[in-house]
């Protein structure tokens, strides 16, 4: 099902000028369907196709300049992912990093994507998935471009118990307590404020339904023992400053990598704009 027009935001508002783009819901099980957004530029491209895979309940907004300088000169394949709130989902509550990259397999089947001519990249979670799908993609891509992906979730042995117990109902309730701990032990906000109003506002806009299961799942997750079979070229993307993303484990990632570069953009704000886009293309233009 193809839409020309979205009821929630204006997608128009998220390209370059004479970009053409499409919103689907495409079933990538019997259960689940997934919101896409296919963006095409103006002219025509020779960068390779890029799947692009937001962070755990990521907001559209928050990757606008991203989307204006991405569409200049690639065509996009952007997913929301199953715990996001535009997902259909029946019957499942397996919102897990596995479920989630086994997803992202099914799509590049469904698109059609071709040996080395996409490539995948994901923000926090996004890129957690993607570095978990690598052993079951037959058609790999060019590389991976990761933004912070997380190797593990901590989180304080009192969270989880509150997450067990809590009914979703009352997650209006609990939704305060949450970003106050984000403001106070998670995030920098004298550095990078705006990466706390985003952070905030996807909270919001959240499905509690999804996020005690997903939560969950993420809390017994860790990506460490699949980092040194992955072989494909891969652009790690920190940010010093953002502490919730852990730059201690981006470095030690990058290392485990085999073949992998580190890029440290300092916040996380400034690599939610424009100028990531340019280093994406800066290391692309080194594998060709």
């Amino acid at each position: 099902m193809t839409i020309s027009n979205s009821s929630s935001e204006n997608i128009s508002d998220y390209c370059a000028p004479g970009t053409k783009w499409t919103e689907e819901m495409v079933s990538v099980s019997d259960n689940v369907s997934l919101r896409v957004i296919e963006f095409h530029p103006h002219k025509k491209t020779t960068q390779p196709t890029v799947l692009f895979i937001a962070g755990w309940i990521s907001l559209m907004k928050g990757w606008k300049l991203v989307l204006q300088e991405m569409t200049k000169d690639f065509n996009i394949i952007y997913v929301e992912t199953r715990e996001k709130v535009s997902s259909q989902v029946n019957g499942t509550k397996d919102f897990s990093v596995k479920a989630i990259a086994t997803d992202l397999v099914k799509l590049v089947e469904i698109f059609g994507l071709q040996k080395n001519k996409y490539i995948m990249f994901g923000s926090s979670l996004g890129g957690t998935a993607i570095l978990e799908s690598y052993k079951d993609l037959e058609k790999l891509p060019l590389c991976f471009a990761l933004l912070g992906p997380n190797a593990e979730y901590r989180a304080p042995w009192w969270w989880l118990i509150i997450i067990h117990l809590f009914w979703t109902r009352l997650y209006a309730i609990l939704k305060p307590f949450v970003k106050w701990y984000l403001r106070k032990f998670r995030l920098d906000i004298e550095s990078d404020r705006a990466q706390y109003e985003k952070y905030s506002n996807a909270l919001d806009a959240a499905d509690p339904k999804k996020l005690k299961p997903g939560a969950l799942a993420l809390a017994k997750y860790k990506v460490w023992d699949i980092l040194e079979h992955i072989e494909l070229p891969i652009l790690i993307i920190g940010a010093t400053k953002d502490l919730l993303h852990e730059p201690q484990n981006l470095i030690q990632m990058g290392k485990m990598l085999p073949n992998s570069v580190f890029l440290d953009m300092e916040t996380n704000t400034y690599a939610h704009g424009p100028e990531l886009v340019i280093e994406i293309r800066k290391y692309i233009a080194t594998l060709k």
